[in-house]
């Protein structure tokens, strides 16, 4: 595939690999973004719409938004500051996966228990500039000037590897579920910062004509991950019963309500968070509703 097969069309950045690569290819399919990838190569063509998916490394693609010719990109919000590229992308949708913690972690047996302990001390990352930026400002704030400030050293793998093998007193990584930091004998001790996916683009227009498909893929993903977010609820409800209902399951801008043929009774559909219609239903079981639904929702616009 050459340059000249890429004109006109607009350029989306997804991660090639890692932790953020599977629930991309599931955001595209959801969003009806039809395409083959082809052995090896990291540029594909969509097929339903003037797209071209660029494959690059998480870390990269702030950069390619922010300064290069790409449109659109997925990736970490701690990457984006740790590229420093806070000023030159916007993200445009919080995605809500790849949640995780950058975090300082010392040896759980050790004799540091505190960021102050550490302060001063040798700290390995791969995260350079938002560990510098934080130890940089707890040195300054212990008046730590010199070969007494905080040492940080950048390695690009095996992070928690690092204070076993006497290469640092702390290191600062990214947590998902912990199992690899405990599995090292390490624990938290601060949290620098909390991530996730999101999907970005740049803060300059790069190609006016693609202003509209910019707005028409961002609201398929955002119906995407609502439609992951939340479920269908329909149940019926005694018309002086409503207002309390209506407490428990208010919607995300209000409830559609129905009457029935039976007098005093109404019909109420309302979009609740999954995670908690367990507890809406038992709530409204006891105000007085019958027949709940829950449907789940393949896709939605919000």
């Amino acid at each position: 595939m050459n340059a000249d097969s890429l004109d006109g069309r607009l350029l989306f950045a997804i991660p090639k690999k890692g932790r953020l690569h599977e629930k991309c290819m599931s955001l595209l399919a959801g969003a009806d973004i039809q395409f083959r990838r082809h052995a090896r190569l990291d540029v594909c063509l969509v097929l339903n719409h003037p797209i071209a998916l660029v494959f690059l490394p998480a870390s990269d693609i702030p950069s390619f938004v922010g300064k290069g010719n790409v449109d659109l990109g997925i990736t970490g919000h701690d990457v984006i500051l740790e590229a420093e590229m806070q000023s030159h992308v916007t993200e445009a949708l919080r995605l809500g996966f790849g949640k995780c913690a950058l975090q300082v972690q010392v040896p759980e047996a050790g004799p540091i228990k505190t960021v102050d302990d550490l302060a001063g001390r040798r700290v390995v990352t791969s995260f350079e500039v938002l560990a510098g930026q934080y130890f940089g400002a707890l040195d300054a704030q212990k008046g730590l000037e010199g070969e007494a400030r905080t040492k940080i050293e950048y390695v690009g793998g095996s992070v928690e590897a690092a204070c076993a093998l006497g290469l640092a007193d702390g290191i600062v990584d990214l947590v998902e579920s912990g199992d690899t930091m405990r599995a090292a004998g390490l624990h938290a001790i601060a949290t620098v910062l909390d991530s996730e996916a999101v999907l970005i683009k740049s803060r300059e227009t790069k190609n006016p004509k693609h202003s509209s498909l910019i707005d028409l893929v961002t609201a398929r993903i955002a119906g995407v991950i609502a439609a992951q977010k939340y479920v269908s609820c329909q149940y019926n409800i005694p018309r002086d019963r409503l207002a309390a209902a209506t407490l428990v399951t208010p919607g995300r801008r209000a409830p559609t309500i129905s009457p029935l043929e039976e007098e005093n009774w109404l019909a109420v559909a309302v979009m609740v968070e999954k995670k908690l219609i367990a507890d809406k239903m038992d709530e409204l079981v006891r105000i007085g509703a019958e027949d709940i639904l829950i449907f789940n929702l393949d896709n939605c616009r919000v």
